[in-house]
């Protein structure tokens, strides 16, 4: 059975990534392919109770290296108990951030080093990495405001501008180091001009 392709989607909050993960789904789906989403952190039961420790506005202050234990923790268990089974038995993997927000939230935002991070990768991943990855670009003034319109604002929603721009900037240094490997969308574009654009990148992939 051939292996199944992981796919990421990444992007500031407020960027879209809910509504267009949906049409990835629906795009792979039209070429008749077998896909599951998920998420990151998260994705399996003990994976989404760290999720809800990270994301838990909290008064104490919480370490960075802390977070990016957990988040490596909880990545580490989303691997072997559900993505990695999935594709070894050829089913397409969708996943809502994976590694990339690691760099660029726990790199980027809290200004962790880049090679502790990928030291930490490598354990947990090993040669593991995604297929494709849709990073939908917002000005973080834009995904702020957009995020802050959906309700209660989580831990990471909290922060301030500066963070989220340190963020995208550390998104674009992702992309500059594996650029075969992203799909740049400029995701303050209407979705009819989003989504054709990810269809394409998607139809590549799978030809190839």
């Amino acid at each position: 059975m051939n292996r199944g392709l992981f796919i990421t989607v990444e992007g500031i909050e407020g960027a879209g990534k809910t509504t267009n993960l949906e049409f990835v789904r629906s795009v792979l789906q039209e070429q008749g392919m077998n896909v599951v989403t998920t998420r990151e952190p998260g994705g399996t039961p003990l994976a989404e109770e760290i999720r809800e420790m990270l994301l838990a506005p909290r008064e104490e202050q919480v370490s960075a290296k802390a977070e990016l234990l957990m988040m490596f923790a909880a990545r580490a268990q989303h691997l072997e108990q559900k993505v990695m089974p999935l594709i070894k038995s050829g089913v397409h993997v969708l996943s809502d951030r994976f590694t990339d927000a690691t760099y660029a939230y726990q790199g980027g935002g809290r200004g962790l080093s880049w090679d502790l991070i990928q030291r930490l990768e490598n354990i947990v991943q090993e040669e593991f990495r995604p297929d494709l990855t849709l990073l939908l670009c917002v000005n973080p003034e834009v995904g702020i405001a957009r995020a802050r319109k959906r309700g209660a604002l989580d831990r990471f929603e909290q922060e301030k501008l500066e963070f989220y721009i340190r963020v995208q900037d550390a998104y674009m240094k992702r992309v500059a180091e594996s650029p075969e490997r992203f799909c740049v969308i400029n995701a303050q574009e209407p979705l009819e001009v989003i989504q054709p654009q990810i269809r394409q990148a998607l139809l590549t992939k799978l030809s190839n």
